[in-house]
């Protein structure tokens, strides 16, 4: 007797999806379930890019509907397919963007940089076209994380194409001007250039564009956040009193301004000893969880304070392609599928779908 439709979803929803944390029926990513004699095939469709942990997924799913009862042979078939999420109102989606997501710290020295390059090539390396914007006007780092000292090229003579580095497309104002040339400049100076920097780049078939703001709330934010088609936002902080007080400003920022808050993550959370391997809470413990928790935010990971991370991106190869099996880059490629997955669960932007309707006075 064979197996019915219902014994196996009830069998696959056993299996909770811990990127998204819902099992793939109630998710709605089992897209067909076909059942022929004693044979089952079952189609997945994930919205967000996890090429490294598809095929531990897929067994998984296998051996709770091997286990049912009527079932000889399965056969489960999971694939990723990146869609366009809505953005702010009244901002219209970017050419060649399917996805902006906003890393942003209310203070600086909490290491948003470094995860934000270490975040977009964790990103790539779960199959993703993954782009990243240097927003930074004052103080541009990704050049250097990324290893890069090139000009962009025009084509056109009005647009730039995104520089490349590891399979990133990526574009900032310090491909522009020299390392050491200060940006002095006024707010509406600023906010021009990080329009025209986004806007005047020739990207090419992103699913997500990675923007790394300046720490703050300030002129760049705002702009970002009301003029710039951002998908959604993710906050990066430390675990000390004084980082989670800014790292608060930063989230109501986004809820004033109707950019969702995908999570929060937590950087520096535990140092490990080179020597010994002592764990010790440097900057205190828990912090990101009780700020996740507080406002009701996804927790999307902790990251050690390592001093490879640091030393990678000094020299121009960050963590994630400078040791790609190490424990730091499976870190980051979880808080990147975590924080792709959060996405995923966001309404879709159906814009492309409908035609645009123009009215002529004939």
């Amino acid at each position: 007797m064979s197996a019915t439709q219902a014994q196996i979803e009830a069998a696959l929803k056993e299996v909770i999806d811990p990127h998204l944390d819902q099992d793939p029926v109630t998710s709605k990513c089992v897209k067909s379930v076909q059942i022929e004699g004693d044979k089952v095939t079952v189609d997945v469709v994930l919205g967000y890019p996890a090429k490294t942990w598809t095929d531990q997924y897929a067994q998984q799913l296998k051996a709770k509907v091997d286990a049912v009862e009527g079932v000889g042979d399965t056969t489960v078939n999971v694939t990723t397919k990146i869609v366009a999420h809505t953005v702010q109102q009244g901002v219209s989606p970017l050419e060649g963007v399917k996805n902006m997501i906003a890393i942003a710290s209310g203070k600086g020295g909490v290491g948003k940089s470094t995860t934000a390059v270490n975040l977009a090539l964790a990103l790539s390396a779960e199959g993703a076209t993954v782009g990243i914007l240097d927003a930074d006007i004052y103080g541009p780092s990704q050049p250097r994380m990324l290893g890069i000292s090139a000009k962009p090229e025009s084509k056109d003579g009005r647009s730039m194409e995104p520089v490349v580095s590891y399979h990133l497309q990526s574009m900032s104002i310090g491909y522009l001007v020299e390392e050491e040339t200060p940006m002095i400049w006024r707010g509406p100076m600023v906010t021009q250039a990080l329009e025209q920097l986004l806007k005047d780049t020739q990207w090419k078939d992103v699913d997500y564009l990675i923007i790394d703001l300046p720490p703050g709330t300030g002129d760049v934010q705002l702009t970002l956040a009301q003029k710039v088609p951002v998908s959604g936002a993710v906050i990066v902080t430390t675990p000390q009193d004084i980082a989670l007080l800014d790292a608060r400003k930063a989230y109501k920022m986004f809820e004033k301004v109707e950019v969702p808050v995908l999570g929060v993550i937590e950087n520096m959370s535990i140092h490990i000893c080179s020597k010994c391997g002592h764990e010790e809470h440097i900057f205190g413990e828990g912090g990101g969880l009780r700020m996740a928790e507080q406002y009701d935010a996804n927790y999307l990971g902790a990251l050690p304070l390592d001093l490879r991370i640091r030393v990678d991106t000094d020299e121009g190869k960050p963590t994630v392609v400078a040791d790609p099996d190490g424990r730091v880059s499976q870190i980051y490629r979880e808080i990147a599928r975590r924080t792709a997955a959060k996405l995923s669960m966001k309404k879709k932007d159906y814009s492309d779908a409908f035609p645009s309707i123009v009215i002529e006075n004939t």
